[in-house]
């Protein structure tokens, strides 16, 4: 018998090229390893935003995005970010549109997304998110294991880990 689609998505984002943009790929191959035994927990990672990004959501009720920021805060900074905390965004084409935005769409099209209580994006503060390196910065790295348990609370705080742990 097939098994049921998880519910939960973590997807870890970024660009495993531009040094701390990478940040949101390296926390989601640590929670890979971690959470492989935990039944309706999807890791994955991506390089997409806007349209696409909201379509990665399609079929899930929970879902936790890990990325990258640059807000002002001190580098390393672990930001717990729903998607109202996010500017909205008015742009003429469909590529370049933020999160918000996407979803807005998306639900006016009837697609089955999470909704905003069960979607949270954790944000690491980046230092540098241009420059071509497969390394991220001391400060960004050192937040990895931070960024980790930041997804793992909200885990928790859905009764996701309760076996598992």
């Amino acid at each position: 018998m097939p098994q049921p689609q998880p519910t939960t998505l973590i997807l870890g984002l970024g660009n495993p090229i531009l040094t701390d943009d990478s940040v949101g790929l390296r926390v989601a191959a640590v929670l890979k390893r971690e959470l492989a035994d935990v039944p309706d927990v999807t890791v994955a990672e991506d390089c997409w935003g806007g349209l696409q990004l909201m379509e990665r959501l399609v079929g899930f009720r929970r879902a936790i995005i890990v990325d990258a920021i640059q807000s002002g805060a001190p580098p390393g900074t672990i930001h717990r970010l729903t998607p109202h905390d996010l500017p909205t965004q008015h742009s003429a084409s469909a590529h370049d549109v933020n999160l918000p935005t996407a979803l807005a769409f998306g639900r006016k099209l009837g697609l089955v997304l999470p909704p905003d209580d069960r979607l949270v994006l954790v944000a690491i503060e980046a230092v540098d998110i241009l420059t071509f390196n497969e390394t991220c910065t001391p400060e960004v790295e050192a937040a990895i294991p931070h960024a980790v348990e930041a997804v793992r609370d909200v885990l928790e705080s859905w009764g996701c880990l309760r076996s598992v742990d």
